[in-house]
């Protein structure tokens, strides 16, 4: 992995930019992880369920778009899993690229950004449209987001170190 240039969260200011900032280091983090790896290693099936250090980052591009775009902003979105295939968002298809990808998740990162900016407050409510009558507030999908995008950087530590023994935050 190179230089570690990852943005510090803030350790002053208001809530919003603090967990913001905890989720952008999240995701700076996620992508340091993959630094220095060719297309293979990024594809490569490191688990028993095929999980692959591209499909933690397609994965978490959908999360993101789900999250910010379909539940807190209440924009109809397209998602890639069904009951069919529910692990959709974790395959990369031979026709993905890793730039594909890349840009896939910066861009669904680029707009939730924009959501979490431009909301009034984090205590207003928002309603999953696929899980009826479940409501959150705002700062829940906020945190939620930091947990779930740090719960699989873990999981990239563990793909890195095996597939070429680097190791870091």
């Amino acid at each position: 992995m190179t230089e570690d240039d990852r943005p510090e969260p803030p350790s002053t200011g208001g809530e919003r930019e603090m967990l913001a900032g905890f989720l952008d280091f999240q995701r700076a983090t996620l992508l340091w992880k993959l630094e220095g790896l060719d297309d293979e290693q990024l594809r490569r099936a490191m688990v028993p369920s095929g999980t692959s250090l591209l499909g933690l980052v397609k994965h978490l591009a959908y999360v993101e778009r789900s999250w910010f775009q379909g539940v807190w902003d209440g924009q109809e979105v397209s998602l890639p899993w069904t009951k069919e295939d529910p692990d959709a968002d974790w395959r990369i298809e031979p026709d993905e690229t890793t730039e594909d990808v890349l840009a896939l998740y910066n861009g669904e990162c680029d707009r939730s950004r924009a959501i979490v900016a431009s909301a009034s407050s984090l205590d207003d409510i928002a309603e999953h449209p696929r899980r009826q009558g479940w409501k959150m507030s705002r700062r829940w999908i906020l945190i939620h987001m930091i947990e779930e995008t740090a719960r699989h950087v873990g999981h990239a530590d563990i793909l890195r170190e095996q597939l070429d023994g680097a190791t870091g935050e």
